[in-house]
């Protein structure tokens, strides 16, 4: 069953804007638990680089540049437990041959307590099919990364194909991973191009890393570095 359509193209590219601003809802907490300090802190709060975010082999020395452009922080809360690479994977290839109509949430990203808030989500879906070729809404560039890669000024989408022992013989797996920005949208008056970019960066390495994750054959035709230049 394919997902219901925001942006007027079919297949996979279908509810991703609304799956995004329903994911935002989910994004209110902190990244971290446990009991509070006697600063008011839980007990395990931690302040971290972002290479080490999402398990530390999720981000990318240049996607963690990318964050800092996107919320102008270079330092974030630690990831809780549950959300690294690894464990997104496994529920992935659990999920196979399944379709998920929603993002499931593989990452969260928050700004340190004390500083301006800024929340992301970093989340995969399992898409019936290949992107089609109708055209894009006019938010987003499309850029020439895996299937497709949709850059836009508060998210971005990689859809890559993947094939994998991890996933059975059931043939070849459409993933979707996307970085979308929590809270209120708000329209950005400049840097433009520079946003689209960044959340294309911090897209293509998570992607990259579950292919890796995944072993996907050829790391699901992902370059090994992002490639911005429109497709």
């Amino acid at each position: 069953m394919r997902m219901q359509t925001v942006m007027g193209r079919r297949s996979a590219r279908r509810g991703l804007l609304s799956a995004g601003l329903a994911g935002s809802l989910l994004l209110g907490a902190t990244g971290c638990g446990g009991d509070g300090d006697e600063d008011g802190l839980p007990k395990d709060y931690k302040v971290v680089a972002g290479t080490q975010l999402c398990g530390g082999n999720a981000i990318s020395t240049e996607a963690s540049k990318a964050l800092k452009t996107i919320t102008g922080a270079s330092r974030f809360e630690a990831s809780s437990k549950e959300y690294t690479v690894a464990q997104a994977a496994s529920a992935l290839a659990s999920a196979y041959p399944g379709s998920t109509v929603g993002g499931t949430n593989a990452c969260r990203i928050f700004t340190p307590i004390g500083t301006p808030p800024f929340k992301l989500a970093i989340t995969w879906r399992l898409a019936d099919s290949a992107p089609s070729d109708d055209p894009a809404s006019p938010k987003f560039t499309v850029l020439k990364m895996g299937e497709e890669t949709l850059a836009g000024t508060e998210q971005a989408y990689v859809f890559f194909a993947c094939q994998s022992d991890k996933l059975g013989a059931a043939g070849e797996a459409h993933i979707v991973i996307g970085v979308e920005r929590g809270g209120m949208p708000r329209d950005p008056q400049d840097n433009i191009k520079a946003l689209k970019n960044a959340y294309a960066t911090v897209a293509h390495s998570f992607s990259l890393a579950m292919a890796k994750e995944l072993r996907c054959e050829n790391n699901g035709g992902l370059p090994p570095k992002p490639v911005l230049d429109p497709a």
